[in-house]
This record gives C-alpha cells, sequence and structure tokens, in this order.
C-alpha cells in the first residue's frame, strides 16, 4: 500500500471551501489541463454513495475510474473509493480544517498498484510526482477560485 499527502492553507473560511468543492463544475475545474481526463459524470454531490465518473487515458489507451464517495462530514470530510479504474486500489480523504479563519486543505491517498510490491517499487515514485502535480494544480485552483469569493 502506498500513501500519498498534499497540503495547503487557503486563504478562504472552511465553509467557502467546502461550496466551492459542491460546485456542478468541479471536476473540470480540478482538472489539470495537462491531464488526459475526461469528467463523464457527477451524482449526490459530496454525500454518502455520491458517484464521479472519468474517462482517463493511460498512455493510447482509454480507462473508465468510477469513485464513490463512502463517507461526508459537511465542512469537515469526505472520503471517495475508487469501485472500479486502473488502481489495485484507491481511498481519498478531503479534509476541511479551520485555521484562523482560514482552511487547511488536505488531501491524503491510500492506492495499490495492479502488479504488487514490485511494480510499486518500480513506478510507485512516478505515480507519486504525478499525483504531487496534480494536486499542486487543484490546490492552486481551490486558493484562487476561493480567495475571490
Amino acid at each position: 500500500m502506498l500513501h500519498f499527502k498534499y497540503t495547503s492553507l487557503i486563504d478562504a473560511p472552511v465553509e467557502v471551501v467546502w461550496n466551492f468543492h459542491e460546485r456542478e463544475d468541479i471536476l473540470q475545474l480540478l482538472t489539470p489541463p495537462w491531464q488526459p481526463v475526461r469528467a463523464i459524470r457527477r451524482e449526490g454531490g459530496l454525500d454518502v454513495g455520491a458517484i464521479s465518473e472519468f474517462q482517463i487515458f493511460l498512455g493510447p489507451f482509454p480507462v473508465k475510474w468510477v469513485a464513490r464517495h463512502t463517507a461526508c462530514e459537511k465542512n469537515r470530510l469526505f472520503i471517495d473509493v475508487q469501485d472500479s479504474g486502473p488502481m489495485e486500489q484507491w481511498t481519498h480523504r478531503h479534509e476541511f480544517i479551520p485555521e484562523n479563519g482560514k482552511t487547511r486543505l488536505i488531501d491524503a491517498i491510500d492506492y495499490a498498484i495492479p502488479g504488487g510490491w514490485m511494480v510499486e517499487t518500480l513506478i510507485g515514485w512516478f505515480v507519486d510526482a504525478r499525483l504531487r502535480d496534480m494536486f499542486r494544480y487543484r490546490h492552486e485552483v481551490t486558493q484562487r477560485e476561493c480567495a475571490r469569493l
């Protein structure tokens, strides 16, 4: 099992950052322009049972990725897990922590790459670097959008 964590301080109250994540177009807003990802559907907002479906490309091959929300505590956290997709396992915890009128935004992911520990050892660093790039972008967009509200 591999672990990834990205955190930043967003210059907006928790309620503003949470509401931003509830937007209908959030998947499009938070997808970096260089990433070969297409949002297919989003149902249920952030609530337990909500579904997000993407099409990602692994090289030239399209892969469907479906994530389901398994926990939601308004203005505090939501968790999604991969129901189907390219990973052996994927659990993504989104946390929103008040910090002096601002929001500590934490994305923590526990995941496993298909092929076991040997494959994880060989390409885990690459996946970690791509996640770091993606979440740096997501947090920058969140900061920009929430600071103007």
